[in-house]
């Protein structure tokens, strides 16, 4: 396995200074977020549309310092219902990694109204009362699923291989049956991003799910969630409180091993090493209550102590 993290872990810091880090905490690569729900301060995506040049800067960036680029990462509502910019946004990014020689485009399944002329999107999670069954109709068979085979046309069109989509909240794949089933209908270009943080929070096994992903894992960001036990109590883990109030909410993204600590992150290296993965590990630092750098370099120092970077050499003696 190889060790990164998504670029926007260090938002606030010039393009520059990311890839100095980087190679400090000696991480292998970087994931860069280009648009969607990012401002994607990293990555002009219209320059790189256009210019064969801007893109050969971008990459030698990488190259003079050792690290490669993991991914582009396009996550938002590609299907939002008035807003068609994020399913530019992404259609972009993959045209985009495929000029670059990136294989791997993350981003989301996307989420569309609930029927014809609405303008919100609806996320249905339970199957009562009755019309929630005609939305999740209405959004797969209508809108989902003709939006992801133009997309993995492009996606072939393109020379990208892999489009991991992060099972998230909000959005029509969040889990291992909705990404599975999308996967059957569109093809194998679609495959997992394992996310285990949204996974604690929606009430799932992170370690079940990568046995379950088995080859359809593409991708993996390691993040944590704090489960606050006490406000969980009362609340439920259907929380939508503010995120910057860590204190008051049932569950928090935060820096790695502070919500679940080395023995998981070590169990979860292993059980993806049995499923079959062997890609990268790239790390999203979303915890608002330490600082951006230094919850980025606990998170490096733990993975470094438990991923497994060399291939098996094992083999049984002769007897």
């Amino acid at each position: 396995m190889k060790l990164g993290f998504v670029s926007d872990s260090l938002g606030a810091m010039p393009f520059e200074t990311v890839l100095d880090h980087a190679a400090r905490m000696g991480v292998s690569g970087i994931e860069v977020n280009t648009g969607g729900w990012s401002t994607a301060p990293h990555f002009d995506l219209a320059a790189m549309k256009s210019s064969a040049e801007a893109r050969k800067a971008y990459v030698d960036a990488f190259a003079t310092r050792g690290l490669e680029i993991i991914s582009l990462n396009a996550n938002g509502n590609p299907l939002h219902p008035t807003d068609r910019a994020q399913g530019d946004c992404l259609l972009d990014t993959i045209r985009v990694a495929g000029d670059m020689g990136i294989e791997t485009v993350c981003t989301m399944s996307g989420l569309p109204a609930g029927a014809a002329g609405d303008k919100m999107p609806n996320w249905v999670v339970s199957s009562w009362p009755p019309e929630t069954q005609e939305i999740l109709r209405f959004q797969w068979e209508e809108v989902l699923l003709p939006f992801w085979e133009g997309a993995a046309a492009v996606a072939r069109d393109s020379g990208v291989r892999r489009i991991a989509l992060e099972l998230h909240g909000n959005q029509c794949v969040y889990n291992v049956p909705s990404l599975l089933k999308l996967r059957d209908a569109i093809g194998p270009v679609v495959g997992a991003n394992l996310d285990p943080s949204h996974l604690f929070w929606m009430g799932a096994d992170p370690l079940a799910a990568a046995d379950a992903l088995g080859d359809a894992i593409y991708h993996v960001h390691a993040k944590d969630t704090l489960l606050n036990a006490s406000v969980q109590a009362t609340t439920s883990l259907l929380e939508n409180g503010s995120l910057m109030d860590i204190p008051a909410r049932s569950w928090s993204y935060i820096t790695l091993g502070f919500g679940h600590g080395e023995e998981w992150w070590r169990q979860f290296c292993y059980r993806l090493r049995m499923a079959g993965y062997d890609g990268w590990l790239s790390i999203e630092h979303e915890d608002v209550l330490l600082n951006a750098l230094e919850g980025l370099e606990k998170s490096v120092d733990l993975l470094q102590g438990v991923m497994p970077v060399a291939p098996s050499d094992f083999k049984p003696q002769d007897i």
